[in-house]
């Protein structure tokens, strides 16, 4: 089946109707015809029971839900578009799910986050923001949320014109009509391409606000090509959910059950396991089990501390490690607290409940967070406990190449600044090294006073070691302070990329006390956001050239982790991948920051085990 659209209005224009056979050949040789070119913007729309739609120039070509995901990959292998799309997920996914991978892509809920901050990216919420229209007030359906604030009635607006063929999916405001957005569009082919072409009308929109967002202050990037790297981040997330992390089950059994004990037959037993960990430690208490503490209550544990002549003002773990060998109780209190973690968060069910029967690892995935935009997982993907990676394992005849960026933040910092005295430092595998040199002090004081820059700390060690950062490298403390004093003036910030990260509005202060904390918290946020958000950029960026560098490979990315990647290849391939790592990630510096001057450097190693890779 064929249908086709007109398009017009944002730089679309409208064409006369065409419909091409549902023939990939054929499809291929009208798009030429219209002047359809390789690696041209090409809408796209899919719905796995009804199939999908691809928009190109005049001609919109549908395909079966038998026929898409063949077609689809055809058409890909053959322009290489840049596919446009409302959301990856819905997109991209269902071709995941058939065993397709695309090439390039312009994800509209990406880029939006990218352009407004924050985390609300559906189509209504884009399609309003495109058109200066008020998210807020836009038409919901169902019944009246009760929660959501009171909005004003919205504005009449001149309808669309008759004759185009998005009418149906527009309301009189302007805004994307409801049902549209929670899932009308995809009811059938028509809307499919209905869909598809509001895509494209989106982008172009989207296309000329990036294009704006380069020229604000503080943008040292290209914001097209964050653009460009956020929207593929968002298909590595449906790549990464669908493939999942592989697990060597009997060894993950065997760890959980190392630390929590073997998996229990009923609830009685499990509470027993739990009352036999709790008296790992109770033992040491003066009255033993008697004495009724908590564990899992800090001011109890707090309490049971200073019984035994042990003063803190938190039970941070960090905080109690220098007094393991003062009494046995804080040993074996922090002990505790990694296999209750394991047995509360990891154990048995979480293996249940997250461990397909292809013993790999799964959980959903997010290509950025509300505030500074690094990627997100669940299903405790990105808090593994270390006792626990040993069960990250290759397949046989495969193997984990694993590369972890080095002092990421600081080394962005000189980059996205333009200290060219921090940018020297960076020459130096360990920049701390150089800057302790510079500054006069010992290498962990000047690793605090970096952070603590960062990170907006300015007492104790930090504070002293930070008068000399301010003499030493003021170019980047003062993009710093002007990131903080934005924070703290509720303005937004915005990233190297061109990544708006917004402020919150807090509730009105109680007094100028709070008021002065509540800034100083939004200018800590600010100054760190900077600096945090373009390594994300940075980072994912490069996730996304390993990701298609690595497919001639027959590697694939399976785990995206902070400042670390993790990748899965063929054994004999391994060499090459760690190759490829290293080389990928100064081309991608070299354009994500040009003429910096800064070196960014990656700990890469060929595993069997992830557990391996720390050396």
């Amino acid at each position: 089946m064929a249908v086709g659209a007109g398009q017009h209005n944002q730089g679309v224009s409208a064409q006369p109707t065409v419909r091409p056979d549902a023939d990939v050949s054929a499809a291929l040789e009208a798009w030429a015809a219209a002047g359809v070119r390789r690696g041209q913007p090409m809408g796209l729309a899919v719905e796995s029971r009804t199939g999908a739609v691809v928009v190109g120039g005049p001609h919109a070509v549908a395909f079966s839900a038998a026929q898409y995901p063949g077609a689809i990959a055809a058409v890909d292998a053959a322009l290489r578009p840049r596919w446009v799309w409302w959301c990856a997920a819905t997109t991209a996914g269902p071709l995941a799910d058939a065993g397709r991978r695309l090439g390039v892509c312009w994800d509209l809920a990406a880029v939006h986050r990218l352009l407004a901050g924050g985390s609300t990216d559906d189509a209504g919420t884009v399609w309003a923001a495109l058109h200066g229209l008020d998210a807020a007030s836009r038409p919901r359906t169902g019944q009246l949320d009760l929660l959501a604030p009171a909005a004003s009635a919205p504005p009449a607006r001149r309808p669309a014109p008759a004759d185009d063929p998005c009418a149906a999916a527009i309301d009189g405001t302007g805004h994307l009509r409801a049902e549209w957005v929670d899932g009308g569009w995809a009811r059938d082919l028509d809307r499919l391409t209905v869909w598809a072409t509001l895509a494209l009308r989106a982008q172009l929109a989207q296309h000329r606000l990036l294009h704006d967002r380069s020229h604000e202050p503080g943008v040292g990037g290209d914001p097209l090509r964050t653009a460009f790297s956020e929207s593929a981040a968002a298909l590595l997330c449906v790549e990464l959910e669908r493939d999942g992390l592989p697990i060597d089950g009997p060894e993950l059994d065997r760890l959980v059950a190392e630390a929590v004990g073997p998996r229990p037959r009923s609830p009685a037993e499990a509470a027993a396991a739990r009352r036999q960990r709790d008296r790992a430690v109770l033992q040491h208490l003066p009255g033993g089990e008697a004495s009724g503490t908590d564990l899992r209550n800090p001011t109890q544990v707090r309490e049971a501390l200073r019984g035994v002549g042990i003063e803190v003002p938190d039970t941070r773990s960090w905080r109690l490690e220098p007094w393991r060998e003062h009494h046995p109780l804080v040993a074996a209190l922090l002990a505790w607290r990694k296999s209750d973690r394991i047995a509360t968060t990891y154990g048995y069910d979480w293996i249940d409940r997250h461990i397909g029967a292809d013993g790999r690892l799964r959980g959903d995935w997010q290509a950025s967070d509300g505030a500074a935009g690094r990627m997100t997982a669940g299903a405790g993907l990105h808090n593994l406990p270390a006792e626990l990676r040993s069960a990250v394992a290759a397949p046989p005849g495969q193997v984990l190449v694993r590369a972890d960026l080095g002092q990421v933040e600081p080394r962005v910092l000189a980059a996205v600044s333009a200290d060219r005295a921090l940018a020297a430092a960076t020459a130096a595998d360990d920049l701390y090294a150089p800057v302790a040199a510079r500054l006069g002090v010992e290498r962990a004081v000047a690793k605090v006073a970096v952070l603590a820059a960062m990170y907006g700390q300015t007492s104790g060690t930090a504070g002293e070691a930070l008068k000399g950062l301010d003499l030493a490298y003021p170019v980047a403390m003062r993009y710093l302070r002007r990131a903080s004093d934005a924070g703290r003036g509720g303005q937004a910030v915005l990233t190297h990329g061109g990544r708006r990260v917004p402020m919150w509005t807090p509730a009105p202060a109680a007094d100028e006390r709070q008021a002065a904390a509540l800034a100083g918290a939004r200018g800590r946020f600010a100054r760190n956001a900077v600096v945090q958000g373009s390594a994300a950029e940075l980072f994912k960026a490069w996730a996304v050239t390993v990701r298609s560098a690595a497919q001639s490979l027959g590697a694939t990315v399976v785990l995206c982790l902070h400042d670390e990647l993790l990748v899965l290849a063929p054994d004999h391939e391994g060499e090459a991948v760690a190759h490829l790592l290293h080389r990928t990630l100064d081309d991608v510096a070299a354009a994500w920051a040009p003429s910096s001057g800064v070196r960014f450097v990656a700990d890469v190693r060929v595993v069997q085990r992830w557990s391996q890779a720390k050396g």
